[in-house]
């Protein structure tokens, strides 16, 4: 039977960047399990990132409810809160939203690579629980690998802005001369990883922090920034100018009464960049005189504003996915043809041993000269018979020939494993 490919999605596109988190899948593992496990997919991979929440899987029968029941029991939420947020697509609508993805064209920053690397780590930690297999594994290996070269071909990449640089540019458009400023980092997860390279790559000096000092020291080490510990910033708001929040923090970090108090005695102001999903600052900080505050939403309207400058990229990019959709395509139709043509040449095979092994025997043959000979004619033979009617199979299954396999399933007395 025809394995489908299904992809269900709950992006930025319809949901604002501060309430994906409600959707997102807190063990990943146990996720692509519990979907294998009730809704009827055979495959499971899952791409998560602070702008999406994506589940590819294989099915015969798959069942949009059931993915939704499933979702829902993973992350407490209730079945409607997908109505008006989760997308649905399958095949080869599917293996376009995936070139897409590996190209760019979906992310918030169009052309950005962090979500190349996002969606390798996904596949592989997909092969490592068995959660994917053959066709998942083809699917995301071309996928990959036609992102990679139309990256290389049109540029779209070059040159991008990622939510890091875009918050960093926005800082010194608002902010003159930021090096003589006092800038601090909250946060060493995948936004603040953004920023601090931005920052680095600027020249700029930074303090940064975490919960935890060793995680800020960490981090620094690795990517720039002064760690402090995190006790002494919430005490401590009065001695910057600039201050990036990017946590993954329940409860307001930055809050109206802190930031009052320190702008008090302050003759400076102060600007900050909220990159939080879910917001850690309160929106009532910006009613405050002399503070200029941006969340991650306004942060992205900015992204999308710049990356329309790169039209013709995006059209150049999708006029290659639409050639390359066919390929893959035809690629995934063949994998339903494989396991029977595999099994009718196993068999062939086993056959002809055994009626080889008969003939030498009656023979008396020992000659192993002669008897290579022969084997290799017997190869030759029940190759020649067996290859035309297999290509044309697989020929056929790319033309979506479901009847023709059935037909030769039947011919063969081929029986699906599970």
């Amino acid at each position: 039977m025809k394995q489908n490919i299904i992809n269900a999605r709950v992006t930025f596109r319809k949901s604002p960047i501060h309430v994906l988190e409600k959707f997102a899948f807190k063990d990943m593992p146990n996720a692509c399990s519990t979907f294998k496990k009730n809704s009827s997919v055979s495959e499971c991979v899952i791409i998560q990132t602070c702008n999406r929440i994506e589940l590819f899987a294989t099915s015969d029968n798959h069942n949009v409810d059931e993915i939704k029941s499933t979702w829902a029991s993973l992350t407490g939420l209730e079945d409607d809160a997908f109505k008006d947020t989760l997308e649905v697509c399958e095949n080869k609508d599917a293996y376009e939203h995936l070139l897409k993805l590996t190209s760019g064209l979906e992310s918030l920053v169009v052309g950005e690579e962090q979500i190349l690397g996002q969606i390798k780590e996904s596949i592989s930690a997909a092969r490592k629980v068995n959660a994917s297999g053959k066709r998942l594994n083809k699917l995301f290996e071309r996928s990959i690998k036609i992102g990679t070269r139309i990256r290389n071909s049109t540029g779209i990449g070059r040159g991008g802005i990622s939510l890091g640089s875009m918050a960093v540019k926005l800082a010194e458009e608002n902010v003159d001369d930021i090096k003589s400023k006092h800038v601090l980092l909250i946060g060493t997860g995948e936004a603040a990883t953004m920023v601090a390279k931005s920052l680095k790559k600027r020249g700029y000096a930074f303090n940064v922090t975490s919960r935890t000092v060793e995680r800020a020291i960490g981090f620094s080490q690795t990517l720039g920034g002064n760690p402090i510990k995190f006790e002494e910033v919430l005490s401590g708001f009065s001695n910057y100018e600039i201050i990036f929040v990017a946590t993954t923090a329940p409860y307001f970090l930055v809050t109206f009464d802190k930031m009052k108090d320190a702008m008090k005695n302050k003759k400076s102001g102060v600007m900050i960049l909220d990159l939080s999903n879910p917001r850690t600052v309160d929106e009532k900080v910006a009613t405050i005189p002399g503070i200029k505050l941006m969340n991650i939403d306004q942060i992205a309207e900015m992204i999308d504003k710049n990356m329309k400058k790169r039209k013709d990229k995006v059209s150049t990019v999708e006029n290659i996915i639409s050639e390359e959709v066919p390929v893959i395509e035809a690629t995934m139709k063949r994998l339903d043809a494989e396991p029977l043509v595999k099994d009718v040449f196993t068999n062939a095979n086993s056959m002809r041993i055994k009626e080889l092994q008969k003939a030498l025997q009656m023979l008396g043959e020992t000659d192993e000269k002669r008897i290579k000979i022969i084997d290799e004619l017997t190869k030759a033979v029940v190759e020649s018979i067996v290859s035309t009617p297999m290509n044309n199979l697989r020929r056929a299954s790319e033309q979506d020939g479901p009847e023709l396999l059935e037909i030769a399933s039947k011919l063969f007395n081929y029986k699906k494993k599970e």
